[in-house]
């Protein structure tokens, strides 16, 4: 994301003018947020809709004023969001800012291994993988572009002609070579996979419902991956629930996996308009390739437990 998030990426249209606007989603991972090589002001942020999905009247608004003031857009959008699930439209997304004259960065890093997110289906200029979120080694990644039209003229790390010129530093042979693999793997199983997840999320959800009537998902009035689940009990704080759950035997996280250990409010859920207390107590379960059926009723279960036994200990405390 560092090397992508540059106003100098030369296009195929050729313009020598470097892009001057950089647009985020507010639900944007944090690395996005940053804004890298844009200066502060040069970054805007789109709001997002209640659901999660990026409001694109507010992204409609941008675009013209950017247009008028003859602005050159690059837009940062994921294609899946780390925290709810919820799947982006990026393909509408780019068809708007093509129009504009701008160029579309996309964050696959939830989506590969999960749901089709080729540079074709997407609609996106450039793409940004990591290996390990679909099973291959830590540490490796891949940045994408439509063609090899695309080209970065300041590239982080200078020296030798490595990567074309755009990573100076041997290449990691071992690391690149199982992450291909591991793509292929995820690729062969993603159909099966995903209904499956589907399902189980599904029925994990409808468990946890039915057991606790006021827990609060997060994204379900958008479409979102079938292995993500993002909810909270009213009242119950994050830390607590992350606790008790991992005594339990079940690894969850307050907010995206990257930030598991650190329990505060979520931007993704303040971007939807989620009340504080609640977006504090929020919890972001998700299913792997190895995760089985009764894993997702285990826990439906297991936080059945856990909530009663907090609840349970603040009525004695009351008393």
């Amino acid at each position: 994301m560092n090397l992508a998030l540059t106003p100098y990426i030369q296009t195929p249209d050729a313009k020598s003018h470097p892009f001057d606007l950089l647009l985020a989603g507010a639900g944007e991972h944090p690395a996005v947020l940053a804004g890298h090589r844009f200066p502060a002001n040069q970054l805007e942020l789109i709001p997002l809709t209640p659901s999660g999905v990026l409001d694109f009247a507010a992204l409609a608004g941008l675009l013209s004023r950017a247009a008028a003031a003859g602005r050159r857009v690059m837009l940062a959008l994921q294609a899946v969001n780390n925290e709810t699930g919820v799947i982006q439209p990026v393909a509408e997304a780019a068809q708007m800012v093509h129009g504009s004259g701008g160029i579309v960065v996309c964050d696959a890093t939830q989506a590969a291994g999960r749901i089709p997110c080729g540079l074709g289906h997407l609609g996106a200029d450039a793409l940004i993988i990591s290996a390990h979120k679909f099973g291959g080694p830590k540490g490796a990644g891949a940045l994408c572009f439509a063609s090899s039209s695309y080209h970065i003229k300041n590239a982080l790390l200078r020296g030798g002609g490595q990567e074309r010129g755009l990573r100076a530093g041997t290449e990691n042979t071992a690391a690149i070579a199982g992450m291909a693999a591991a793509l292929s793997a995820a690729k062969i199983r993603l159909a099966g996979q995903a209904g499956a997840h589907a399902i189980w999320r599904d029925e994990m959800e409808k468990e946890i419902t039915r057991a606790i009537p006021d827990t609060v998902f997060f994204g379900t009035g958008a479409e979102r991956v079938p292995n993500t689940s993002c909810f909270a009990v009213p009242s119950i704080e994050a830390e607590l629930l992350l606790i008790a759950l991992d005594i339990e035997g079940f690894a969850v996280s307050s907010g995206s996996a990257c930030s598991s250990g650190k329990v505060k409010q979520s931007h993704v859920l303040r971007a939807m308009g989620a009340e504080a207390k609640l977006a504090r107590g929020a919890l972001r379960v998700s299913l792997g390739w190895n995760s089985r059926r009764e894993d997702c009723l285990f826990f439906a279960e297991a936080l059945k437990r856990t909530v009663k036994a907090i609840q349970a200990r603040r009525d004695k405390s009351a008393a």
